[in-house]
């Protein structure tokens, strides 16, 4: 993890709330892009996990102005995948975090895969355990879609933001 050097300027994180009809929806974002969507069942939740998530970041509260049409694209995806989410993303992670993430970006929305399908794709066919675990550090969920994430066989694992909104999600994209 990395520190905040001694007079080091902490990242600026702006953030959105709402709702969906998943619950409750934080959209966060830098300079660079958007570095979380989470999902929650209220905003002091959805807060105190953005919190854990960029600890030493100073994280404010995004203006109307400056958040409506981002907050607007990524509810409108959640409502209705076959829109498509086209956002710039500021993805932190480990190297191979990374590597997992990119992977499920290529998934296509209607789509499933296996943990270790990732595994094998990433060039790391014993990692199964440790894909898993990159999906669970999903900052970016949606846009990230670990939620196209099952088991061998289809049966549907878990889910950082709870089975039903995993289930919620994949029959939406069904319908593709």
């Amino acid at each position: 993890m990395k520190t905040q050097a001694a007079g080091e300027k902490a990242e600026l994180i702006h953030y959105a709330l709402s709702d969906c009809s998943l619950g409750g929806i934080l959209v966060a974002f830098t300079a660079t892009g958007v570095c979380a969507i989470l999902f929650g069942d209220s905003p002091a939740a959805l807060l105190a996990d953005l919190k854990a998530r960029f600890p030493h970041a100073e994280r404010v509260m995004a203006n109307a102005d400056s958040s409506a049409e981002l907050l607007y694209k990524v509810i409108a995806f959640v409502e209705t995948p076959a829109l498509g989410l086209d956002l710039p993303l500021d993805v932190k992670g480990t190297p191979f975090q990374r590597r997992v993430w990119q992977a499920l970006r290529e998934i296509p929305a209607g789509s499933t895969v296996s943990y270790s399908e990732i595994a094998q794709k990433i060039g790391s066919p014993k990692s199964v355990r440790a894909v898993a675990g990159a999906c669970a550090a999903n900052p970016i969920g949606i846009a990230i879609p670990c939620h196209r994430v099952v088991r061998i066989g289809g049966a549907l694992a878990g889910f950082r933001w709870g089975i039903e909104r995993k289930k919620a999600l994949l029959s939406r994209e069904a319908c593709l």
